[in-house]
């Protein structure tokens, strides 16, 4: 028996030969391809009610009052103003472009193959019998859900919208908040079956033309069957695929993309994706909330700062306790140390087993809570937090003490604002608290000294992950640990190597310069 090629292939075998002008022909073809699809919609009719024609769609993916109005009604009754004339076939794609079809979005097109994408990405195609060209009309509809707030991104005080999986919604809602001539959309095609549309966006004039460059270099290469979410892309463009932290930024909020548009940074878009991909991304960008700008700049230092202690304690927490149980007690103030010893004192395990088992029920726990139903994981994570742990310390599997660092350390990692860099500091944390046991504070520094050399080694297209702190610059770490007031932000992150440097200028320093040209002094 033959084996059937497969439908890419079967597609390939038509790249670029030309259309014949004869409907049964195409109908061949379109059967030939699509051999039982009951959901291709072949329609006859004659336009002018003199050339035989077919209009080929997929039914569910075409707004049907469109394609009714727009297009079968004006080809099937002819206009009054071109009522009495006669039309040879090679006039006709002229005569319904220019004078007969009431749709903005219609083209030409001369290939099969160009045709057959166009029917399976949800427009509806015009073969006329004799004419060697097809009339490619945009009637897609795809049902979406509503803009609503991100689920994956809170925010207090600043927009409320977040993108959904239409493509074209999403660039609307960038173009709402940037409308500058400035901004540009390259669109590219990922994907062998699913020919997925990616929207690359940028402002120029601002971001680098070589990280443009190299973003094409990385995305050129990629073939494969489908792209059916951004992620996909995200671990074929990032630097080290070895690396735990995230090289590129993901987000919901429009209002985020635009930031980082005017910063000189280069969004991705995926049709059917939610989240759109920042690049270049340094280490700085997920700690960061959107409050960080819309409040004032005292206050949300302070929070900011909290935010680095929580991200510290969900890395360092857990070894550093089972270090100064294990090796160095003296360094635990003595009432504090008799409270802990007794604490421990039923409990069989050593500190190093006894916190790994801790922190493994709770990566179990934490992941059970967010697979389960929403109305079930709230009941879940109170039920697992409090029946489970008092029953682990009662059963002396677990001291007090240890319940209380685990819990002190899985709300540090909540407070990350960034769920992949939250993933990345989660799971590091298990090999420091296995060096804590074997070697102690000494553990605890050789592992922080290799994660520090990796972070000083990773690039994000060409970016030190560490900038602007490493390599330093003044202008940017107004707004690493700490966030300066906006009129001090004067400047584009120097890493990123905006083509213009400035974001804020003061208007009245602007006047005065102006004026000085204007009146010149005497030499």
């Amino acid at each position: 028996m033959k084996r059937k090629e497969s439908p890419s292939n079967s597609l390939k075998a038509y790249e670029g030969q030309p259309l014949s002008g004869s409907l049964e022909s195409f109908d061949h073809i379109t059967k030939e391809l699509f051999d039982g699809t009951e959901d291709l919609s072949i329609r006859r009719f004659h336009v002018f009610g003199q050339h035989k024609a077919a209009m080929y769609s997929f039914s569910h993916m075409v707004q049907q009052s469109s394609v009714n109005e727009d297009i079968i009604k004006p080809l099937m009754h002819i206009p009054h103003h071109l009522q009495g004339r006669s039309f040879a076939p090679d006039e006709l794609p002229d005569v319904i472009l220019y004078e007969a079809l009431y749709h903005g979005d219609v083209a030409r097109e001369q290939k099969v193959d160009n045709v057959i994408k166009a029917i399976l990405a949800g427009s509806t195609v015009i073969l006329i019998e004799g004419v060697g060209e097809a009339i490619v009309i945009s009637t897609r509809s795809i049902e979406k859900r509503g803009i609503e707030q991100p689920a994956t991104e809170q925010v207090i005080r600043g927009p409320r919208e977040g993108f959904i999986e239409t493509l074209n919604t999403n660039l609307a809602l960038i173009r709402y908040r940037l409308q500058s001539t400035d901004l540009r959309i390259k669109m590219r095609e990922i994907g062998r079956r699913t020919k997925s549309k990616v929207a690359i966006c940028y402002m120029d004039g601002i971001a680098d033309p070589e990280i443009l460059k190299e973003l094409d270099r990385r995305m050129e290469p990629i073939d494969i069957d489908g792209v059916l979410d951004s992620g996909y892309l995200e671990q074929f463009i990032e630097d080290n695929k070895w690396s735990p932290f995230p090289q590129v930024q993901y987000t919901e909020r429009p209002d985020k993309i635009v930031a980082n548009l005017m910063e000189g940074r280069i969004a991705i878009l995926v049709d059917g994706s939610p989240l759109a991909l920042v690049v270049p991304t340094v280490f700085n960008q997920f700690y960061q909330t959107v409050e960080d700008y819309t409040e004032r700049f005292m206050l949300m230092s302070a929070i900011r700062m909290a935010r680095l202690v929580a991200l510290m304690f969900s890395l360092v927490f857990p070894s550093l306790y089972v270090a100064i149980i294990s090796f160095n007690p003296e360094l635990i103030p003595t009432e504090f140390a008799v409270a802990v010893a007794g604490g421990r004192a039923g409990v069989p395990f050593p500190a190093v087993v006894e916190v790994l088992i801790m922190e493994v029920s709770m990566e179990v726990l934490r992941e059970a809570t967010i697979r389960l139903p929403q109305q079930v994981g709230g009941a879940l994570s109170i039920v697992g937090v409090l029946v489970v742990g008092q029953a682990a310390v009662s059963a002396g599997f677990a001291s007090p003490i240890t319940v209380v660092i685990i819990a002190l350390t899985t709300i540090g990692s909540f407070a990350t604002p960034a769920y992949n860099a939250a993933l990345a500091l989660r799971l590091l944390r298990f090999p420091l608290i296995i060096m804590a046991g074997m070697f102690g504070l000494y553990g605890i520094m050789i592992g922080l000294i290799i994660i520090a050399n990796h972070l000083l080694a990773l690039k994000s297209f060409g970016v030190p992950y560490l900038s602007p702190l490493v390599p330093g610059n003044f202008q940017g770490m107004k707004d690493l640990l700490i966030r300066g007031p906006l009129g001090s932000l004067t400047k584009r992150p120097v890493f990123l190597n905006p083509q213009d440097s400035v974001k804020f200028r003061r208007k009245e320093n602007d006047d005065a310069a102006g004026k000085q040209q204007d009146n010149p002094s005497p030499s």
